[in-house]
């Protein structure tokens, strides 16, 4: 199990961990838990280079389609392909079964203005009234 206190966190419920230049990327059971019932999920091809913010794909559940944002730049180097056929993964695992992609970062100080555990625990309580 991920240790969510350790990981850095956007506004729009995107989750980083860190590993030297690899960083992975997923969303948040905030985000999972706002989305509900989830239908469909689209990911980007690896090798595909991000900018910061840019989209990365989307998730679709019964109530909405969401974008997925890349939350730092750096070029696709793995994808969760398994997600497409157990969506119960993101589900029921968002910070681990449940990861979306991994990138290699070229700027090791990239996503430092993001929120760490407890800034992004306070987003969304004021999210949620």
């Amino acid at each position: 199990m991920t240790d969510t206190t350790t990981l850095q966190y956007t506004k729009s419920h995107e989750w980083i961990q860190k590993q030297g230049d690899l960083v992975t990327i997923g969303i948040t059971d905030f985000a999972v838990k706002q989305l509900t019932d989830l239908v469909y999920i689209d990911l980007p091809d690896v090798g595909r280079t991000l900018d910061a913010g840019e989209t990365f794909g989307e998730v679709e559940s019964v109530k909405a389609v969401s974008d997925l944002y890349a939350p730092i730049p750096g070029e696709v180097v793995e994808v969760n392909d398994s997600l497409a056929d157990d969506l119960a993964a993101l589900s029921d695992d968002p910070f681990g079964r449940g990861w979306m992609i991994k990138m290699k970062v070229a700027d090791s100080a990239a996503g430092e203005s993001m929120l760490d555990h407890t800034e992004y625990e306070k987003f969304c309580a004021s999210e949620e009234h």
